[in-house]
């Protein structure tokens, strides 16, 4: 299976979005821990214009209306920082190449240039425009939008604007407009300084029992912003960077990760989703069990094979399983499918009673191709449980008859040596335990 980002945090916190109870820990568990990245609204300019983070703690308003509100703040006030703060030239191409690519109606003022600087992959910059009013928004709640911001960066063509975000006074999480990929294989990660401390780690691994490695950095700036090297975004986001200590609360939005999950625009669409509960599994869980819901024990087990700070899209080639059963001895057992992107996958067994006592007690690497792709060997004498969606399974012991378990997944003694695999094609293949 493969928890979603969204029920962990629930679970632990509130299920939002990381543990500090993040949301969606479990979902991202349940979902192979899959994020996927919220798609932009277009403009008929062309333009992507999504929410930013706030410049909380800097503005404050009296109105309660639409009216304008005339507030001090370093995205739209402060003098240009950058080593080509005072290149002219440059400052009135980037203005440019603003005014000629917003085209909105609600601008006022004139651009202002927040950072402009040399960067490995050439000059970049960072622009933003107040609004003519600063309304109330549903998104986020009591916020007011108080204008635009959006990166300008090199290219073999020249200058080029990004995503154009909306900039808001309150109610949400600040610095979300704060770093962007440059390069054509984007292997430079710019972070513009918003007056706090921000780490990174460039690249996630896996240990041998899947369990997520990374390793967060330092961010230095220097003058307004900091150009880090990172390995090549070319077709998926290894790189997470957020306000420090680095988490799923703090982290902060690279604003062309989606060119890079979703080239092109288009939607990769679901991974098929099967969801299994084994005969028996309500003597150990006490009541019927609902395949949406997860003990905050089994939460907190699962989280250390969650990239919670990372930025995922959906494999739909690898299916999202999850298995409920009981084991002999009485205690609750769960399995997870986790994978990301295109990384090779991880099934993940958890014992445990009640709603804190759980365990990881084996994981296995999965390959979808394998007519038996699951093979969990329990400890203690407590059987394999063995799973390949939609297939119907039998096994059998050294001596004797094939036994029925029933189709999808199966807990089979620990006696069994052989797994007979059926798919719907009809063409049965054995497994060896």
């Amino acid at each position: 299976m493969t928890m979603n980002d969204t029920d962990v945090r629930a679970v632990l916190h509130r299920a939002t979005d990381h543990l500090a109870s993040p949301d969606g820990l479990v979902e991202g568990v349940r979902r192979g821990g899959r994020r996927r990245v919220a798609r932009r609204r277009l403009l008929a300019a062309g333009l992507a214009v999504v929410t930013a983070g706030s410049i909380a703690g800097v503005l404050q308003f009296s109105g309660t209306g639409g009216e304008r509100i005339d507030v001090a703040s370093r995205l739209f006030d402060e003098a240009t920082r950058g080593d080509l703060a005072r290149d002219q030239a440059f400052l009135r191409d980037v203005r440019e190449v603003w005014r000629r690519a917003t085209e909105l109606d609600d601008l006022r003022g004139e651009p202002h240039v927040v950072w402009a600087g040399n960067t490995p992959k050439g000059k970049a910059a960072y622009v933003t425009q107040r609004t003519m009013e600063n309304p109330v928004v549903v998104q986020p709640g009591d916020g007011r939008l108080l204008g635009y911001g959006a990166f300008v960066v090199p290219t073999a063509k020249g200058p080029r604007i990004l995503t154009l975000e909306q900039l808001y006074g309150s109610g949400y999480v600040d610095g979300n407009s704060q770093a962007v990929f440059l390069g054509p294989d984007r292997d430079t990660l710019l972070v513009l300084d918003f007056g706090r401390p921000v780490e990174y780690s460039p690249s996630m691994s896996y240990a041998p029992d899947g369990r997520i490695v990374r390793q967060h950095l330092p961010v230095t700036f220097r003058d307004g912003a900091a150009s880090l090297p990172v390995p090549p975004q070319r077709t998926k986001v290894t790189v997470a960077v957020g306000r420090a200590p680095l988490s799923r609360d703090t982290r902060i939005h690279i604003v062309n990760e989606s060119e890079i999950l979703f080239p092109g625009g288009e939607d990769r669409g679901e991974p098929k989703r099967y969801d299994y509960v084994l005969p028996g599994a309500d003597l150990a869980w006490g009541a019927a069990v609902d395949p949406t819901k997860r003990p905050l024990g089994a939460v907190v087990a699962f989280e250390p094979f969650i990239d919670i700070v990372g930025t995922h899209a959906v494999n739909p080639e690898a299916p999202s399983l999850s298995v409920f059963g009981g084991t002999p001895d009485g205690r609750r057992l769960l399995i997870e499918t986790i994978q990301y992107d295109d990384d090779p996958g991880h099934a993940v067994a958890i014992l445990g009673r009640g709603e804190s006592e759980y365990t990881v007690v084996v994981t296995q690497s999965v390959d979808w191709t394998e007519p038996l792709p699951v093979r969990l060997r329990l400890p203690d004498g407590q059987g394999t449980l063995v799973a390949a969606p939609e297939a119907k399974l039998e096994y059998r012991a050294a001596v004797g008859a094939w036994q029925d378990a029933g189709r999808g997944a199966a807990l089979v003694p620990v006696g069994a040596i052989e797994v007979r695999v059926t798919p719907a094609s009809g063409v049965a293949r054995t497994a060896r335990l």
